[in-house]
């Protein structure tokens, strides 16, 4: 009887600060390489945080802003799907379309896991938000504007505890995202692998070299932090180059595929 091939589950390697280096200056080159795309997506993200705060303007519901904008950032990997298919392309040689590009991958349904994954990470902290406001702030007055807001969480212990606790459990709930996400969805677009086998390797990662991967974590948040200040529209470039680095970081930790031939046993 002929041997089986067997896929393996996705190997992992250790990376260093220097690894973390060279994705982002190879993900620097892929913006340049592909500009017109990473500026669509980059503008697509921006546009996001420009309506959202326009919205809450509207609705007189600005001391949303900030949780929203924190929220906001929880779905970057899945924006930049897009642009890790872009990398992959470029990678292999393949021309480049946007067909292709939003075409991502024949991986879909895990691919929708991964978004409602994603989704519910965001969604838990917002209804959070939501639920410090009501405990701790609900009976500090009215903070219908932003200076009105802002005094009150700055200048009461109500506020302050509000601040501590809301930071402390985002922070909880953002490193535990970027835990399971920083290489799964890359790896979901580059192999057939459910969604589940993603986030596990995806852990594996972080375990197998936590300060780099810490690192670039912190990176991705101030560069994403900084690029919002201006309006948003530094994300016009951020979310690219950051799309592409993490392309290109996934190669590092990400072993090559392999699959085992297996001989059925006979009788």
């Amino acid at each position: 009887m002929s041997a089986v091939s067997v896929r393996q589950d996705p190997v992992v390697r250790s990376v260093t600060t220097s690894d973390i280096g060279e994705a982002l200056a190879e993900g620097l080159r892929d913006f340049q390489k592909a500009p017109r795309i990473g500026l669509v997506f980059g503008a697509v993200y921006s546009a996001g945080g420009i309506l959202i705060v326009l919205s809450l303007s509207a609705l007189q519901m600005v001391y949303l802003a900030y949780p929203l904008a924190a929220g906001f950032f929880i779905i970057g990997p899945f924006v930049a799907l897009g642009l890790y298919q872009v990398s992959r392309d470029l990678e292999n040689g393949v021309p480049l379309s946007f067909r292709r590009v939003l075409s991502i991958s024949s991986n879909r349904r895990e691919v929708g896991w991964m978004a409602f994954v994603t989704g519910f990470f965001f969604v838990i902290w917002m209804y959070q938000v939501r639920l410090l406001l009501a405990l701790l702030l609900s009976n500090t007055g009215s903070f219908a504007s932003l200076p009105e807001f802002l005094h009150v969480v700055l200048n009461t212990n109500e506020g302050l505890l509000f601040l501590v606790i809301g930071n402390t459990v985002g922070a909880a709930l953002a490193m535990t995202l970027f835990s399971i996400t920083v290489v799964s969805y890359p790896l979901i677009l580059d192999r057939e692998v459910d969604f589940v086998t993603a986030m596990i390797t995806s852990v594996r990662a972080v375990a197998a070299s936590p300060v780099p991967m810490l690192g670039w974590g912190t990176i991705v948040v101030i560069l994403l932090v900084v690029s919002a200040l201006p309006l948003f529209l530094g994300l016009l470039v951020t979310l690219p180059v950051l799309g592409h680095a993490t392309w290109h970081l996934y190669r590092r930790i990400v072993a090559a595929e392999e699959t085992v031939a297996v001989q059925p046993l006979t009788t």
